[in-house]
C-alpha cells in the first residue's frame, strides 16, 4: 500500500472521473413491461403522446365561470355540470356558471373556477362571497401547461421510481426500453468465514459481507453474482478471480490490508490490474483498493474494488466509492454519494485525532417541522466489525479530516444508508 494516500476528496474525484469515462460507452438495452420497471434505468426518453393535460382542467370542485362576472358579485345561474371523466361541455353561456368537479374539463368561455366554499348558493344560482375576488386562470391548469405532444418528459438515464412509472403510464408506455443491469461479482475472502447456516467453530464467523454487498449492489441497480468464498492462499484467490472476470465489476471483501494473508493486491497485479489508488485517508476503510482489470476479446476493462473485510468498512467504502461506479455502469444519471445536513445532538469523542476523514455509524432523527434540520448522534460502537451498531444506525456521520471531533449544535454532513 502506498505511503502517500489520497484524501477522501482526492479519491472521490478519481472515482468521479472514472465514472464519467464509463458513461461514454452506454450499456446494452432491453425492453420490459412497465410493471417490472421499478428500479431500472431508462434507456430511451419518455415523450408525451398528447398535450398534458389534454384539455383545460379544473383543479377544484366548484363552478367554472368568467372571473370578471364573479368578481362583480353578479348572481350567476348554473347552466350545467361536468364530472371528471365526462366529455368537455359546450361553450359557457354569457353571465352564467357551470358546476364542475376536480379533474373535469373546463367549458369553453370560462376562465376560472370558483371553489365551492367561496360561493353562496341559492336554488340554481351562485354568487361569489364578498370581499373575495378571483383572477382569470385561477384553479385551472391550461391545456398543454404540463407538456405538449412530443415533449420529452424524462431523459434516458433516469432511475424509474414510482413517480416516473406513473408518468410513463400516463403517456401510454406499457413497455419501456431500459439498460441491461451490469453484473457485479462479489468475492469474499478469509479462512475465518463459514456459510450462514453453519455453526461457527473456534475462530470462525459467518459470512455476513456477501449478502450485505449483494443487497447493496441490487439496490444500486446492478445484478449481484455471489462467488464462493476464497481461502487465504494465492492459488485460491487466483482461481476465484478468474471466475470473476466475466462480470462488469468485481467487489472483493477482505485481504486488502498489509498483513501476511492480505493477498488481494498482489493477485490483482498478476492479472495486469491498473490501480487508481491503494488506500485512502478515511476511517473506516483506509486500506481500500480501486482499479481495473483488462479482459480478453475486446471487452471493456472490469472495474474492481478491494474492500476492507470488516462489515462497516465494506459498507462505508461501497457507499462512498463503489456506488458511483455502479451507477455509471448501469447508465444512470444519478450522482453518488449523497450527503445531507443535520444538527449534531451530542459531542463526538474528543480523544479522536485529526488526519483521517471519518464516516461513523450514527442515528438521524427527522423532525416533523419543515424548518428544522434533522438531529443526529453517533451510535455507540465497538469498531468496524460491530454489526449490531451498524444495524441500529441509519447514516454515517462525516467528521472532516482536520476536525478530530465535533461539538453538539454543529451543522454536520451525513450520508444516509
Amino acid at each position: 500500500m502506498g505511503i502517500d494516500l489520497p484524501s477522501y476528496e482526492q479519491a472521490a474525484a478519481i472515482v468521479a472521473a472514472q465514472a464519467q469515462r464509463i458513461r461514454q460507452q452506454l450499456p446494452r438495452t432491453e425492453r420490459i413491461a412497465l410493471a417490472h420497471a421499478a428500479g431500472r434505468i431508462l434507456a430511451a426518453p419518455i415523450k408525451a403522446d398528447d398535450d398534458q393535460p389534454p384539455f383545460d382542467r379544473s383543479t377544484r370542485d366548484g363552478y367554472a365561470c368568467r372571473a370578471a362576472d364573479a368578481s362583480a358579485y353578479i348572481t350567476l345561474p348554473v347552466a350545467g355540470a361536468t364530472h371528471a371523466g365526462e366529455a368537455p361541455a359546450g361553450p359557457l353561456p354569457p353571465a352564467s356558471a357551470w358546476e364542475i368537479m376536480t379533474g373535469a374539463p373546463v367549458p369553453a368561455g370560462a376562465d376560472c373556477v370558483v371553489m365551492l366554499e367561496h360561493v353562496e348558493k341559492s336554488a340554481n344560482t351562485i354568487s361569489l362571497v364578498p370581499p373575495r375576488t378571483i383572477n382569470s386562470g385561477e384553479n385551472i391548469v391550461a391545456k398543454g401547461a404540463q407538456a405538449c405532444r412530443g415533449d420529452e418528459q424524462l431523459p434516458a438515464g433516469t432511475r424509474l421510481s414510482p413517480a416516473q412509472i406513473a408518468l410513463a403510464a400516463s403517456c401510454g408506455y406499457a413497455h419501456l426500453d431500459v439498460y441491461v443491469r451490469p453484473r457485479v461479482a462479489i468475492l469474499t475472502t478469509g479462512d475465518e468465514l463459514v456459510p450462514i447456516e453453519a455453526i461457527p467453530g473456534p475462530g470462525k464467523i459467518r459470512n455476513s459481507n456477501a449478502p450485505m454487498l449483494a443487497a447493496l449492489v441490487q439496490d444500486g441497480g446492478a445484478e449481484p453474482v455471489n462467488l464462493p468464498t476464497a481461502a487465504d492462499t494465492a492459488e485460491a484467490l487466483d482461481a476465484a478471480l478468474a471466475q470473476a472476470l466475466e462480470a462488469d465489476m468485481l467487489l472483493i471483501s477482505g485481504g486488502v490490508s498489509a498483513g501476511k494473508f492480505d493477498l488481494v493486491e498482489p493477485a490483482l497485479a498478476r492479472l495486469g490490474a491498473q490501480f487508481h489508488f491503494t488506500g485512502v485517508r478515511i476511517q473506516p476503510g483506509k486500506p481500500l483498493v480501486f482499479g481495473q482489470i483488462p479482459r480478453s476479446g475486446g471487452s471493456p476493462t472490469a472495474q474492481v474494488f478491494g474492500l476492507p473485510g470488516n462489515p462497516i468498512s465494506s459498507a462505508a467504502t461501497f457507499h462512498l466509492f463503489a456506488a458511483p461506479i455502479i451507477a455509471a455502469l448501469a447508465g444512470s444519471r444519478e450522482s453518488h454519494p449523497r450527503f445531507v445536513l443535520a444538527h449534531l445532538s451530542r459531542d463526538t469523542d474528543r480523544k479522536t485525532k485529526p488526519g483521517l476523514t471519518r464516516f461513523l455509524p450514527a442515528l438521524c432523527e427527522f423532525s416533523s417541522s419543515v424548518n428544522e434540520l434533522p438531529q443526529v448522534a453517533l451510535v455507540p460502537w465497538q469498531g468496524s466489525g460491530d454489526l449490531t451498531a451498524f444495524a441500529r444506525s441509519n447514516c454515517l456521520l462525516v467528521i472532516p479530516e482536520d476536525a478530530g471531533f465535533l461539538t453538539a449544535g454543529s451543522t454536520v454532513r451525513i450520508l444516509l444508508h
